[in-house]
């Protein structure tokens, strides 16, 4: 069977979250982070190894806290984010602080990922069904059916099961045709939680009710390791067409995806998961999360210690 590995990007420190490292936030009965539970779900599901991109000023902290201790279980591998990690002939703006978006943290695993793998966010808990269904279609023959179009997959969340009782989020949701994939993602904020189900703000700012049931984007992609060599190409088309004075703009994963959908060069797979995404996106999200775990635990879903 194929060698398959997970991606985690773990280098925001997470400013809505009080500034503190969130990804990095004890969740679990024993100081399990959300990354342990991950990492466990990928485990199960087949996964070989793990990468995980992250700064250079954070290695220290993050192998302290997991890093070291999940090296004892599975092979580990670090890439790292940074700022001033651009192609030769640019530049980065005068202030400009934070780095390039998750196109660029993934394009950090170049030379480290040379396998089939699963991006996913080190701050989100995305349940076991979604590793299973990714991790299956990786080692499947989907990569070689087409030589001239990438075969990629993603975890089909629904809306309603990834919404936050603190405050708004922004959510990539899914145009899907009949045959489950995907034709694009319209990245959607101000999504909040209503007594009908979601409501999300429209162009000009004001809020309109949108289908909870609708199929939403949790940045969790199946890619081949050719999807590396596109984003290298294309992280040198996105800064050359920069503006002047911009420090904000983000080489982002599901724009790239659209883009490579939109000109006939992937397929996308959404693969629908039920499962109740989690995650904590506001401080206040800390304690949902903690009683999230406990009942996971109760149910018998985890152990009480992962990794004995």
């Amino acid at each position: 069977m194929k060698s398959t590995t997970l991606v985690i990007m773990a280098a925001g420190m997470g400013s809505r979250f009080g500034g503190g490292i969130k990804q990095l936030e004890a969740m679990g009965p024993n100081g399990e982070i959300i990354m342990d539970y991950s990492i466990y779900d990928a485990i199960e599901a087949g996964f070989n190894k793990v990468v995980f991109v992250t700064r250079k000023d954070l290695l220290a902290t993050f192998k302290e806290v997991i890093g070291d201790r999940i090296a004892k279980v599975i092979p580990v591998e670090y890439a790292f984010q940074e700022l001033s990690d651009v192609p030769e002939g640019f530049s980065v703006p005068e202030g400009r602080t934070k780095p390039w978006g998750t196109g660029q943290a993934v394009l950090a695993c170049k030379g480290i990922v040379n396998e089939p793998f699963l991006v996913i966010n080190a701050d989100d808990y995305y349940g076991k069904e979604a590793f299973k269904l990714i991790h299956d279609f990786l080692v499947s023959d989907h990569a070689e059916k087409a030589e001239k179009q990438y075969d990629f997959c993603m975890a089909g969340f629904i809306l309603g099961n990834t919404l936050s009782d603190n405050g708004a989020v922004t959510r990539g949701i899914c145009v899907v045709d009949e045959n489950e994939h995907l034709i694009g993602v319209n990245e959607t904020g101000g999504i909040v939680k209503t007594a009908t189900g979601a409501a999300c703000d429209d162009k000009d700012g004001n809020q309109t009710a949108c289908d909870p049931a609708s199929h939403v984007s949790m940045n969790m992609w199946g890619f081949t390791p050719d999807f590396l060599d596109e984003l290298e190409s294309g992280f040198r088309t996105f800064l050359s067409e920069q503006k002047e004075g911009d420090i904000k703009s983000e080489y982002l994963l599901p724009t790239i995806v659209d883009q490579l959908i939109k000109s006939g060069r992937a397929n996308v797979s959404v693969l629908e998961t039920t499962d109740k995404w989690f995650g904590v996106t506001y401080k206040e999200d800390k304690p949902v999360v903690v009683e999230s775990i406990k009942k996971l635990i109760a149910e018998g879903k985890y152990p009480e210690k992962l990794y004995k």
